[in-house]
């Protein structure tokens, strides 16, 4: 997760933010220095580190703009104070402030977690063997498995989500906001859209899901990669399918024999020698849960499409001068091309 330079125009106001963190006994002296840096890595909430009387933290707030239910910093970190009781593998939060006073918006600040998040970049600038990648795969799907595993109502998550009727919200949902997003016509959306509504599964398991990990949601411990020391961005956290976890994260899993504009679209370290393939990683989450994956064609669409709503959000909101961050210029080809590979998964009934 590298970082940087903050944004233009998403600057943190440096005195309410400092009483704040002396307020919740942070910070000794509201005449300390701060300096801030953005977190480049996410596309979604902006995340910042705090460094302060030679400590540091991190912020999340939401992007200026953004509808409340994709970006409810109270939840995030309910979710994440929650999960800390029965899951090691998450930062301790500090506060959470729904003052808008403060900042313009809701934020919480958390431990800023030591270790090595691995995104493409970090992935390609070290010297990764394919036997280290085979470790990462293991390691990753361990934490998704034992996640999967938390009693969420002994922690006092039971009111996180509905889980019964959860796939069906979710088809309809999603396609819901695609709708409201789209700035061009692929025909292939409005098919797979057809594809998941009239294959959905009817019975399915439910427990404490992220919805969103992948390989840079994670850091590792150190380069044995035998250890996840936290998972981060809880954001779209609830209770539902596991499955459904599991078909985003293959969504995400792009391999080296993907179509080139495919590695570009979602620049994965997946692609490099040693992971396993997108059925094998299935395989190896149905070994290690004992779930069943008969339906895993359904669940890596509907994946693939909710990454595609995802993207096809993001650019509405920079076709719409919201945003100026020039990484979000091609996003709509990159959610027509997840549909693209949805629609090829369908007609295959193959997800590799």
């Amino acid at each position: 997760m590298s970082n940087q330079k903050v944004r233009k125009g998403e600057e943190l106001p440096e005195i309410p933010l400092k009483k704040y963190l002396k307020e919740i006994n942070l910070i000794e002296s509201i005449e300390s220095d701060l300096f801030v840096k953005q977190f480049t890595h996410g596309y979604s909430n902006l995340t910042y580190l705090l460094q302060i009387e030679n400590k540091e933290y991190v912020l999340r707030k939401p992007p200026k703009g953004a509808i409340k239910r994709g970006h409810d910093m109270s939840r995030e970190f309910k979710v994440q104070s929650g999960v800390a009781k029965a899951f090691s593998k998450v930062p301790k939060m500090y506060g959470f402030s729904n003052d808008e006073n403060i900042l313009g918006s809701d934020f919480y600040i958390m431990e800023k977690m030591e270790g090595i998040i691995l995104n493409y970049a970090a992935a390609k600038s070290r010297n990764i063997t394919s036997n280290n990648y085979e470790t990462i795969a293991n390691s990753w799907l361990n934490t998704l498995v034992e996640l999967h595993n938390v009693d969420y109502k002994s922690i006092g998550l039971g009111d996180l989500g509905k889980p019964e009727g959860y796939v069906e919200r979710q088809v309809t949902n999603w396609s819901k906001q695609y709708v409201k997003a789209k700035t061009d016509e692929y025909p292939e959306a409005d098919l797979v859209m057809q594809w998941i509504q009239e294959n959905q599964p009817k019975k399915y398991d439910h427990c404490l899901i992220h919805n969103d990990f992948k390989y840079d949601n994670v850091v590792f411990k150190d380069d044995s990669w035998q250890e996840v020391s936290a998972v981060l961005d809880w954001e779209m956290a609830t209770l539902g399918d596991p499955l459904m976890d599991l078909g985003t994260s293959l969504g995400y899993w792009t391999v080296a024999t993907d179509h080139d504009f495919v590695k570009q679209g979602i620049p994965s370290p997946t692609i490099f020698e040693g992971n396993p393939i997108r059925s094998e990683i299935a395989k190896m989450y149905a070994e290690k849960s004992g779930r069943n994956l008969d339906n895993l064609v359904f669940y890596y669409a509907f994946g693939l499409f909710k990454i595609a709503v995802i993207a096809q959000q993001i650019y509405f909101r920079y076709n719409k001068g919201w945003t100026t961050d020039p990484r979000f210029a091609n996003l709509n080809k990159a959610a027509e091309l997840c549909c693209k590979l949805a629609l090829k998964a369908i007609k295959t009934k193959s997800i590799d």
